[in-house]
């Protein structure tokens, strides 16, 4: 029997989850979530073999969510259950570890078959993603996946205003590399400033205590 917390703010939402899941005889809801606390608690509790997460939650993003659900439990694998299918999303929460991205819109027993793939150690797109990325395969590389470990950590300090000699302060760098780093990635993402990077990092939720309704 496979254990599944479901993690959505809308309790019909839930309930229609619950039914199709429990429908299957070697899966099971042991708890049900509405909000971020709440998920880290039962995950926390519970130590459940898959997550399916809304992103939309009322205490933040759920993007954050994915890796601190994973610090807490590193064998629990998480599965999005969205209605944005946008690509920047779908590559963020792959980035923070989700296994799988399932789209609301795509028929239930796509969802059922989700969420088997992952708990069989598969990567999980649903239909509509992966003919999206077919038809479009330049979209399905965000650009900032595109920048090394030390440009990303450049690029979030950057994004919520420190000045170059606090980054090089920070990371322990010459402020000289710093500039190379900036450079370098302001290139990759096409931003013209601080206040692109800005942007792009708040869109992704990837700005502490900043995380974006997504």
């Amino acid at each position: 029997m496979y254990s599944i917390v479901l993690v959505d703010d809308h309790a019909i939402v839930r309930e229609g989850f619950k039914r199709l899941i429990e429908m299957e005889p070697d899966l099971e809801v042991v708890a049900e979530c509405r909000s971020a606390d709440d998920a880290v608690e039962a995950v926390s509790l519970r130590r459940p073999d898959l997550v399916a997460l809304d992103l939309s939650l009322p205490d933040g993003s759920g993007l954050p969510l994915i890796e601190h659900l994973r610090s807490v439990a590193d064998a629990t694998r998480i599965v999005v259950l969205s209605m944005h299918d946008g690509e920047p999303y779908v590559s963020e929460a792959l980035r923070r570890g989700a296994s799988g991205y399932v789209t609301k819109g795509v028929a239930p027993e796509e969802l059922v078959a989700g969420l088997r793939a992952v708990m069989q150690g598969e990567c999980f797109l649903s239909s509509d993603l992966r003919q999206r990325r077919a038809e479009r395969p330049s979209e399905a590389l965000d650009p900032i996946n595109r920048l090394t470990t030390r440009e990303r950590e450049v690029f979030l300090l950057l994004a919520v205003g420190r000045a170059p000699k606090q980054v090089a302060a920070e990371l322990g760098i010459g402020q000289k590399t710093v500039y190379i780093h900036r450079a370098s990635l302001m290139g990759k993402l096409n931003a013209g400033s601080e206040l692109d990077l800005y942007r792009m990092a708040s869109e992704r939720g990837m700005l502490p205590g900043r995380e974006g309704k997504v």
